[in-house]
């Protein structure tokens, strides 16, 4: 009986150290450069041009090793975005600021031990919005294409670069979709 449960012990450290290297988990926290962009920006029959905002995005995230060089990293990020809207001829500007949960799929390419190519689809839960923005109808989904870099300082210090697309218009109103630059800062547990 001694036996067998030093047997069960060695063969569930030994799991357990194996899966501690191919599953890691992490926080990071980073600034976004976000601004919303659009054909013909309109918003109550009024044109606008849109400036950059700057925002921030914090959260977590799992790395799930699938081979060598490969594997994937889903998040759970809050991330404040949105963008500055100028009326053009009128003194009607207002900011469309705007907080998401935000869930990426990144599949990532190590391409060493220091750099990996990261991409893959996002989608993104409305949660809050200014109290100054007059856009109707803003819808609660919102899905994106993420592409990036990241670097990895240590073993579970890293940075991060990634420019998201938004692949779909946040409202029928204002026919505007977001587009968010993040750079990233983090450490693996």
């Amino acid at each position: 009986m001694k036996r067998n449960l030093l047997l069960l012990t060695i063969l569930l450290f030994a799991t357990f150290t194996s899966s501690a290297q191919i599953f890691r988990i992490g926080l990071k926290a980073g600034i976004n450069y976000a601004n919303q962009n659009g054909t013909t920006i309109t918003v109550n029959s009024t044109n606008y041009k849109t400036d950059a905002i700057t925002n921030f995005h914090i959260g977590l995230l799992t790395e799930v090793k699938l081979g060598e060089r490969f594997s994937i990293q889903p998040e759970l990020l809050y991330s404040t975005q949105g963008a500055k809207y100028d009326a053009v001829g009128v003194i009607n500007d207002f900011t469309n600021d705007v907080g998401y949960v935000s869930i990426p799929l990144m599949a990532k390419i190590n391409l060493n031990n220091t750099f990996s190519l990261d991409f893959g689809p996002q989608a993104s839960f409305l949660m809050s919005k200014k109290n100054d923005v007059s856009i109707n109808d803003q819808k609660n989904l919102d899905f994106g294409a993420g592409g990036g870099l990241s670097i990895h300082i240590t073993k579970g210090l890293f940075l991060q670069g990634r420019y998201i697309v938004g692949l779909n218009e946040i409202s029928p109103e204002a026919k505007v979709k977001n587009s968010v630059l993040q750079v990233s800062a983090g450490f693996f547990f």
